[in-house]
């Protein structure tokens, strides 16, 4: 018998318990109010497994009994069809969430994807670097819907940079895999990642390493530092002198730019720089030789910054050092007297290997870097102390001016 409840009795209805309309259908009446208040349930059993099956159909405050009778009735069709009412509910729920997914687009997924890596990122630079990237050489694929960015598509973003701009475009290859692989565990696509290297692009792209050209910077021979160090010491304004705070500590142009007063102990002649201004995002103690330190005493604190930009809030560009390297001497690279000051270390002192490439902050590799346990700060100080010294020397005689190429650092 079907239709036995009526909806008087399922609005006064408060005894706990279940209420048959017939044809499966039930009002449920929980115990406490706690459970949720009263609600429909449709009832079948199983034709294989023999098991009785319950599918909620929404609470009487929401689902009327007319309502709930004609849900009862697709869902007992559902069975003598032979399909199971849950599962078929859940596969259209699926469904709906693909279908969005498809309207879920590629530069969608990179900004969720920034968001939910943001944090454990070493740096801001980082995080801005991806979105410069993406942005460029990825506008292309932004506007389109993640779940259709195919083969064609990446290899259609990643030629026209992949031998002209080998190792950008490497990175970009990288940052579109990782954002496709999101997109996958969330459940907004699905397949293979097009982006992916092995097994895949390398078959269709040229391999980086026979491409990439190493681009060196151009550093001054060392036999030349004292004489130029004459020169920039005659010129005027914040540039030159970051600039030979940086020649004086073998630190990065942008270290030196971005250095904070808040960093330096000039009673301990120390410069600690964190982790999140180094590049292998790892804090790096400096030894401050006398004229490094002397150099800091003499410097105004106007703010935070040790060499202040023009815009309030900002330090020194590394322009501006460039601008006072080249002003001296055109086609040299400030990053390059890094690669001055390795040689050096290398022919004309004694101190370890090690030493030199702790000065510069390099990152020790294999089995050593499990077992080292110091940065080798009283030695570096030593040596840096007697860079300091060299570099107030005249230069030697016989010396051929130009260009030296210094590998990266």
């Amino acid at each position: 018998m079907n239709n036995r409840l009526t909806a008087i009795g399922v609005r006064n209805t408060t005894k706990p318990g279940r209420y048959c309309d017939g044809g499966g259908l039930y009002l449920y009446v929980p115990a406490t109010k706690f459970r949720g208040g009263k609600r429909w349930v449709f009832r079948w059993r199983d034709r294989i497994t023999g098991k009785t099956r319950d599918k909620g159909l929404g609470p009487v405050s929401d689902v009327t009994l007319i309502k709930a009778r004609e849900k009862a009735a697709e869902y007992r069709q559902q069975v003598r069809d032979g399909i199971d009412p849950i599962d078929s509910a859940r596969q259209a729920l699926a469904a709906v969430k693909l279908e969005r997914a498809r309207r879920l687009t590629f530069g969608q997924c990179c900004e969720k994807y920034m968001d939910a890596h943001r944090d454990g990122w070493r740096n801001a630079k980082h995080a801005a670097q991806w979105q410069s990237t993406l942005d460029t050489y990825c506008a292309s694929l932004l506007p389109l819907p993640v779940a259709e960015i195919d083969t064609a598509l990446v290899i259609k973003a990643l030629e026209p940079i992949w031998t002209t701009k080998t190792e950008t475009a490497t990175r970009v290859r990288q940052r579109i895999e990782a954002v496709l692989n999101w997109a996958t565990a969330r459940e907004f696509r699905t397949g293979e990642n097009p982006a992916r290297w092995r097994g895949h692009l390398d078959k269709l792209l040229p391999k980086p390493t026979k491409l990439k050209k190493v681009e060196h910077r151009a550093a001054l021979p060392y036999t030349e530092a004292g004489a130029f160090m004459t020169e920039l010491r005659q010129q005027k304004g914040l540039g030159a002198l970051a600039l030979e705070l940086q020649i004086l500590t073998a630190c990065r142009p942008g270290e030196v730019a971005g250095a904070r007063w808040a960093e330096f102990d000039l009673d301990a002649a120390t410069w600690t720089i964190p982790g999140e201004r180094m590049k292998a995002g790892k804090e790096h103690r400096v030894p401050l030789s006398p004229p490094a330190a002397a150099l800091l005493r003499k410097l105004p604190r106007v703010n935070a910054f040790v060499f202040p930009g023009p815009k309030k809030g900002q330090s020194l560009t590394t322009a501006a050092m460039l601008k006072a390297l080249r002003t001296a001497r055109p086609g040299f690279d400030a990053h390059g007297f890094r690669s001055t000051f390795r040689d050096w270390a290398a022919d004309q002192t004694a101190y370890p290997r090690d030493v030199a490439e702790a000065a510069l902050a390099h990152a020790v590799q294999g089995v050593e870097a499990v077992y080292r346990r110091t940065d080798l700060l009283n030695k570096r100080a030593r040596l840096m102390a007697d860079w300091a010294k060299y570099c107030a020397k005249p230069a030697s005689t016989g010396n051929v001016r130009g260009i030296r190429e210094g590998a990266k650092a």
